[in-house]
């Protein structure tokens, strides 16, 4: 397949497969690549049209029957975080997080496992050997960084590289209007801490500090239960025919 750049990017469609997340439906995807000088403009424009990342490909559903995959951003100008959230972050106040160039490391891939192994052991990313892992984070010509989330440990606030335990890593796109989270994972036996909430308030925070005003959560389905939290945080903005719409969560109930 050509992935040559182009004046214009070159898009394709996959076959049919089956659906992660409705029971009996069939999905396919349009996609294109993200190569060469345009990449990091060409991931903004996409991602803002609902599209997603994946290594070196945008990709966004294109399924003839269904409608079900809506693309998600929060405004973070006008958040404010629920008694819920300001819990979460009282619970995590031993956490510190370090912004890093989207390098892999054999810890990370030793917490994807694990995360893995115990959410989604039948899911389509569970046969992944640290090769997968590394072509994950690696594989970019777009704007990429690594968040790591670490209990704090004695001296951690004075190195460039704290010590504390690997809890939580995020890997997300740095955007002209946003923060896209790409994928983020964490110690799944640390169910108290609700470290997935955790990061995306601190994606909140670093999207306000640098003035942007969005963070892209991907795709929200309703009734899938494993999807549900991103509905959480309000106010946002879903992506349907009429351009981003600001979202009533009243109207879902």
């Amino acid at each position: 397949m050509n992935t040559q750049t182009s004046p214009s990017p070159q898009f394709y469609l996959t076959a049919p497969a089956p659906c992660p997340y409705l029971a009996g439906e069939m999905e396919r995807k349009v996609f294109t690549h993200l190569v060469g000088q345009r990449a990091t403009e060409m991931n903004d424009l996409l991602t803002q049209g609902g599209f997603r990342r994946s290594q070196n490909i945008a990709y966004r559903p294109a399924c003839e029957s269904c409608r079900a995959c809506v693309s998600v951003r929060i405004l973070v100008n006008e958040f404010k975080p629920s008694r819920a959230f300001r819990r979460v972050e009282a619970s995590n106040l031993d956490v510190i997080a370090t912004i890093f160039p989207a390098q892999p490391s054999t810890e990370q891939f030793s917490l994807f496992r694990t995360y893995l192994d115990d959410r989604h052991p039948q899911g389509g990313m569970s046969d992944m050997s640290a090769l997968d892992y590394a072509i994950m984070i690696e594989d970019s010509h777009v704007q990429t960084r690594v968040i790591e989330y670490r209990l704090r440990s004695p001296g951690d606030g004075l190195s460039a590289h704290p010590k504390g335990e690997l809890i939580a890593v995020a890997l997300t796109d740095l955007m002209s209007d946003g923060l896209s989270m790409v994928y983020s994972f964490f110690n799944p036996t640390m169910d108290k801490r609700s470290l997935g909430t955790m990061m995306v308030l601190d994606h909140i925070s670093r999207a306000r500090t640098l003035g942007l005003p969005h963070v892209y959560l991907g795709y929200w389905v309703q009734g899938s239960h494993k999807m549900g939290y991103k509905t959480r945080f309000q106010p946002q903005e879903h992506l349907l025919n009429q351009g981003w719409t600001r979202f009533n969560p009243e109207a879902e109930e």
